[in-house]
């Protein structure tokens, strides 16, 4: 019988992932690497800035994460993350801080790939995919607002452009077409 131990559990777990320092991956598993398609090796050292479809994103989430992560312990959303070879796809992302009043210094992290129930089929600017991955938690555009830090106004109007985009005649209709329904 193979010896199970942390390291061969880390490396064999079902799902990807990561130990980070200050949003650097120090290690992380071959799940990870296969989710975003490219070896291992090339992720190690790297911000996860990679994985992300624009920097901006990477800063926005990157805000968002201490206050939650300080308060509640841990962090956990569905976000839209992008291969190595640049297909975007929804992903459930959870991360615990080694040191909660520190979110970022030393951290674990998981990564799931949702994009077997749930496909990105339409072009979207990085704010309209926030704008949907919020959405698709169910939260009001007053909600959002607080969480982007944008009027609830603002929210409303990229809304609208998704449903435009989407071909959605009302909110319903495009929280299916965004889960994939």
């Amino acid at each position: 019988m193979a010896a199970l131990d942390y390291q061969t559990a880390f490396h064999l777990a079902p799902i990807g992932l990561v130990l980070s320092r200050e949003r650097f991956i120090e290690d992380c598993n071959d799940q990870l690497a296969a989710i975003f398609g490219c070896p291992r090796e090339s992720l190690l050292g790297q911000s996860f800035q990679v994985l992300y479809p624009s920097e901006d994103e990477f800063e926005r989430i990157g805000t968002r994460i201490p206050p939650i992560m300080t308060a509640q312990g841990i962090y956990a959303d569905d976000r839209i993350m992008k291969r190595a070879n640049g297909e975007l796809f929804w992903c459930h992302v959870t991360g615990r801080s080694l040191e909660r009043v520190a979110p970022h210094a030393v951290g674990v992290w998981t990564f799931e790939d949702l994009s077997a129930t749930r496909r990105v089929a339409i072009e979207l600017t990085p704010r309209e995919r926030e704008i949907a991955a919020q959405l698709v938690t169910g939260k009001t555009s007053k909600q959002i607002g607080r969480v982007l830090d944008l009027s609830p106004r603002t929210v409303d109007v990229y809304r609208g452009r998704l449903m435009r985009k989407y071909g959605a005649g009302n909110a319903t209709e495009l929280l299916q077409r965004l889960l994939g329904h």
